[in-house]
């Protein structure tokens, strides 16, 4: 059987679709993505390498999280309320415009709902107790990020707009998900008067055979008239938080990863680990981090707790305060003023 014949049996969520095809650039050979100065992703012979000498730390099957407060659309004029739902996904709220990053709520963050990782606690807010969502951000395809199930909820019920990277936009219309932006690095959009940046990661994409950084994969920066919130997406450690300083500033909040890291030596191009969040935090001299990335899906091998254990070695090792990179609770709520005060809700 030919390759082709092959791939044209895969699920439809493993196809990907047609990938980019477009002019060649710092970060596209014409076919395919890459980092300027790094790796995107490994090898097969790596990732079997990982798999026959991989000493992961057992994960429990089960965790019960507090019940969270109800999530509600009325803020007052200068607010903003950032609330983690679960790995990615949180819900942005300004007045006048809801984001949703990256919405994960299937089981498992697989092409199929039997096999492959599957969560420890449900989400914090639940998909149908989402209030009305403007616009979807998708930072790349990996199946803990591009959850086409929650996707498609979202878009029946919502009808947002969907921003994403290049060759994203035309295997998301395939699955009946639209309106969808893509755009290239540094390139932006806007809506409701807030200016929304995909801005670069370091990292890679797939969903399946054949499809391997035939999509673009980056982060979010989103400016409105009182606050800035940058969403890193998936990405490794690397100059492009000295960049997005440099370009646009300070933001007031960044939500940064801080797991799925172990063992370094298959996972540092792709992941940072909490010493490395903790430099990005200080490159791009954020008023606030929020972790993400973390707890939800064990992925690589460090223990579920190990991420935040490690955030606080690095916070103290580089010599930033608990209060200047938190770690949220799957359904709290952080209450930020255009002054830049923190709270959180109950």
């Amino acid at each position: 059987m030919s390759l082709l014949s092959k791939l044209a049996r895969l699920p439809e969520s493993m196809r990907g679709g047609p990938g980019h095809h477009g002019a060649v650039s710092d970060h596209f050979d014409g076919a395919r993505f890459f980092n300027p100065g790094a790796g995107a992703g490994r090898s097969f012979g790596d990732f079997l390498r990982w798999q026959r000498t991989r000493q992961a730390t057992p994960w429990p099957q089960t965790r019960e999280l507090p019940a969270p407060a109800p999530v509600t659309a009325a803020l007052a004029a200068d607010e903003l309320r950032l609330t983690f739902i679960n790995h990615v996904t949180f819900l942005i709220q300004s007045p006048g415009l809801t984001v949703l990053t990256d919405p994960v709520f299937s089981e498992r963050a697989s092409p199929v709902q039997w096999a492959g990782p599957r969560r420890v606690h449900a989400p914090g807010v639940a998909l149908d107790q989402l209030p009305g969502i403007d616009l979807v951000f998708v930072s790349h395809n990996h199946y803990d990020h591009m959850d086409l199930a929650a996707l498609k909820a979202i878009a029946g019920k919502h009808a947002p707009l969907f921003v994403t990277g290049l060759g994203n936009a035309a295997f998301l219309r395939q699955q009946g998900i639209s309106p969808v932006v893509e755009l290239d690095w540094w390139e932006q959009t806007s809506l409701r008067g807030a200016q929304l940046i995909f801005t670069p990661a370091q990292h890679w994409s797939t969903r399946g055979p054949g499809g391997k950084n035939r999509t673009l994969w980056g982060g979010l920066w989103l400016a409105t008239a009182q606050h800035s919130v940058f969403f890193a997406g998936d990405t490794g450690y690397s100059p492009w938080f000295a960049e997005l300083h440099r370009r646009y500033g300070s933001p007031q909040v960044a939500l940064l990863p801080i797991g799925a890291y172990e063992p370094r030596w298959f996972m540092s191009d792709q992941h940072m680990n909490p010493d490395d969040a903790v430099r990005a935090h200080q490159d791009l001299a954020a008023g606030l981090s929020v972790a993400m990335h973390f707890g939800c899906f064990r992925l690589t091998d460090e223990g579920i707790d190990e991420p935040v254990r490690a955030l606080e070695r690095a916070r103290v090792a580089h010599g930033v305060s608990a209060e200047a990179f938190r770690v949220p609770v799957p359904g709290e709520t952080i209450r930020l003023r255009a002054a830049q005060s923190v709270s959180a809700l109950p």
